[in-house]
This record gives structure tokens, sequence and C-alpha cells, in this order.
């Protein structure tokens, strides 16, 4: 579809529409953490339309899922093929050509010289449960380790793991199965070092600190990290640090869990974020793009680490045949226009950018990102780093006004995660539309 004008903003956001509807919905829709701005009419690549007629530029992609694009072309004509067959088989119960042919491709992908297997789950949160099922399996230990900021889903077993934001866990706070480190957040280094110099002292702490004082190796099963936090604020850590934790794992007996859902499938210049590091992971975890907006999570583990009899885990869903025509057609287009290398050239270019803008402004604290999984950090001081909530609130609002889709993360962070597959024209549009509403929330602050 052709739009005259991109962003093409016509009315009040949200508009009377979208505001007549978003407040109709609040009636019968369970509260969740929807964005009250904007009702949504259609999505095209990198651009979403809403009820009043305005246009949008993505920088969120359904919080990192649209990753080759919104309906996108590919996609559609495998899944309407797939329609013409069946939709379900069942859960895990009877094979199909589909579960097999994806799986083979996939693990093709997966880091790590090994042999590996893959169980098909509905989402991130699914994909998570079933990792800690095959950790707690194989190694007979109660306990995973987690670290602060992380985001691992919202059932009861990864919200164990879960740490990003308290509202995850208020009143349901779960007083089994984890552990929690600090996470190497050098930004706001929990303990006040200079990553230049500090030869990731975070990882060290977990072995000086909770393995002799809270929690024994012998009673941990396995250490799950995300290599870049998502939720608690697209953070990228220490380089140093998922090595050390990965080698602990193996020093320690313990599996050691990548959470890929938010950083999968070409997103952050590689293939998988791990790839980043000097590291390799037992067990992955996948969601959000794998299937570029359908239901589907994976959980692709070692061979040696199955589970060996039947009906230890199983997912109704899991695998649905019209979800992997869609995961199929998605990998494949990532793949044959190698979409990491133009995440990485894209990230490159908004990093430079913000960095720059960084120096001339002071609510700018902090730019940081791999590929286009990219966290703007926000405070009121430099000096001080108070969280600069209400500006990144602000930002985001003047945001949605003039045409961008984003989300926050974190305390004070904007995340910047728009479709791998973002035209160079809408791309440099909103960035060059980002740093004149970051620079005139700056001018106003007080």
């Amino acid at each position: 579809m052709k739009v005259k004008e991109i962003p093409s903003i016509k009315t009040s956001v949200p508009g009377p529409k979208s505001a007549s509807i978003i407040e109709e919905a609040k009636k019968y829709l369970v509260t969740t953490t929807r964005f009250s701005y904007i009702v949504i009419a259609k999505m095209e690549n990198d651009l979403i339309f809403d009820v009043d007629g305005n246009v949008y530029i993505d920088l969120a992609a359904g919080i990192a899922v649209a990753n080759i694009g919104h309906r996108n072309p590919e996609v559609l004509a495998a899944v309407k093929a797939q329609l013409e067959k069946y939709i379900h088989t069942g859960p895990h119960d009877w094979f199909d050509e589909i579960q097999l042919e994806y799986a083979k491709k996939l693990v093709k992908y997966i880091p790590g010289q090994f042999d590996k297997k893959v169980f098909y789950a509905n989402s991130g949160t699914e994909s998570v449960e079933a990792a800690i099922k095959i950790a707690r399996w194989n190694k007979k230990r109660p306990l995973i380790l987690a670290f602060y900021g992380a985001f691992h889903g919202r059932s009861l077993g990864s919200l164990t793991l879960t740490a990003s934001k308290k509202a995850h866990r208020r009143y349901f706070y779960p007083y089994y199965l984890s552990v929690h480190a600090p996470y190497a957040y050098c930004y706001r280094c929990p303990f006040k070092l200079d990553p230049s110099n500090c030869n990731a002292y975070c990882a060290d702490f977990i072995e000086e600190w909770i393995f002799e004082k809270v929690a024994p190796p012998e009673d941990i099963a396995a250490i799950i990290a995300e290599p870049i936090q998502g939720e608690g604020g697209y953070v990228v850590p220490h380089p140093l640090f998922i090595e050390k934790i990965a080698k602990m794992a193996k020093k320690y007996d313990m599996l050691f869990i990548v959470d890929e859902v938010q950083t999968g499938f070409a997103r952050t210049g590689k293939m998988f974020s791990i790839e980043h590091f000097n590291a390799v992971q037992d067990i992955i975890t996948v969601a959000k793009s794998i299937a570029n907006g359908f239901p589907l999570g994976a959980t692709v583990i070692r061979s040696d680490l199955d589970f060996g009899y039947e009906g230890a885990h199983s997912s109704t869903f899991g695998g649905n045949a019209v979800s992997l025509a869609a995961a199929n057609a998605t990998l494949d287009y990532i793949i044959k226009h190698r979409l990491w290398e133009r995440a990485a050239k894209l990230g490159d270019q908004a990093l430079k950018i913000f960095n720059e803008l960084k120096d001339e402004t002071e609510i700018l604290g902090d730019v940081r990102g791999k590929g286009l999984f990219i966290g703007l950090e926000f405070v009121k001081n430099k000096d001080t780093k108070e969280y600069g909530t209400e500006e990144r609130d602000k930002i985001t609002e003047l945001a949605y006004k003039k045409g961008l889709v984003v989300l926050p993360a974190g305390r004070s962070v904007l995340r910047l995660a728009p479709p791998l597959t973002i035209t160079d024209e809408n791309w440099d549009y909103a960035l060059n539309i980002l740093v004149e509403i970051i620079k005139e929330v700056d001018k106003k602050r007080t």
C-alpha cells in the first residue's frame, strides 16, 4: 500500500474512534500491558494503520516479533497453502512432515556442534517452562540460577526466573525454584565498579557469594540468561560476562540455558545473540519472531537431554501446522535475504546517531544495543543517573503523536526494535523524528 506521506497523522492520538474502542475494551478485556495510543486496523511491512486513518512507522515490530515485516507475502503464501491441507495434528502425539522439516532446518542454525532436538510450544514462557523441566529432570536438582533484570515469562514457573519489574511478581511472588544474581548491567553496576577493569566481577560474585552463602552449586540444575536482556532495559552485558557464566555452568555440572525469545532470528546482527559471545548453550528457548506473528515457541536441547520417556511433557497446540508453515517461510526469508547483515548495518547507523546525541543532551544517559535491538536509557541527571522515567514517557507520547510506534523497557529505557525489513527511507525518517523529539524534551527539562 502506497501512502503519500509517511507517517501521516490526521487526528489526535489516540483518535476519536480509537479512544472509543479503547474505553469500551477496558470493560471487557482483562488488564495487561496494552498501550492506549492506537487501535490497529492494518499492518504492512514496517507501517501500522489505525482505525482513525493515521499511519505510523513501526519501531517495535510487535515486541520484536515481526522481524521480516508485517504480513510478509511469503509467509502468507505458506500459511494459505497449509490451510488447504490441515491445521491441527494434536499435542505431539502424531507426527507430520512439517514438524520434522522445520526441526531439521532450525537445528542447523542453532549454535553448538552437537546433535539437537526440538520441543514445540505456543509461546516464549512455555518454551522456558519446558527448559526448566528438562534441566530439573536431567540434574535432579531443585534450583535454577537467574539474573536481576531478567524476563523469562509470566506463567508461574518462568515467573520464578523473571526479575525485571516488581509489577510482574506483585501478589504472585514464587518462593521456589530460583535464586538470582546481579546481571552485568555496566551502566548501573550494582557493585559500582569500572567496566574497563572489573573483569566482569558480577560473574565472580556468583561463585564467591551466591554459591558459598545462598545456594550450593550442587542444588542448582541450570543457569539461565538472556545474552542481551530485553524487558530489563535492552542491556548489553560486559563482554566477558556470558562467557564466564557459561564456563561456570560447565564447571559445576549445571546446564546453561539461553533465552533468545526476544533476541533470536537475526534481530541483533547475528542469527542468535549468543553468537556475539564466546559461549555455547545446552538449551535455547525461542519464540516471538520464530513465526513472524503466528503463535509458536520452541525449546532446542542437546539430544542427550531428552526426557527419554513419553508423557513427561507435551502441548496440545505446540507445533501447530499453520504456525510451523509460517516459521518455515520466516526462516527461509531471513536466510535468503541475510537479514542479520541488514540488522547490523541499520543498527550501527542508529547507534552512531544516538551516541552523538548523547553528548549533546543531558537526558540521554546511555545508548546500547546490537543490530536492531537498541536501548536508549534516559536520566534526569547524567552525574546522578537518576531514572528519567518521566522523560522517557514524554518522549514515547510525542513519538506516537508524530507517527512513530515505540515501546518502553526497564525503568527509563526506550527500545527500538523495528522490522528488519524496514525501508531505508522510513528508518532514516524515524531516526530524525526521534532525535528531534529527544532534543525537544531535553530543552524543556526543569
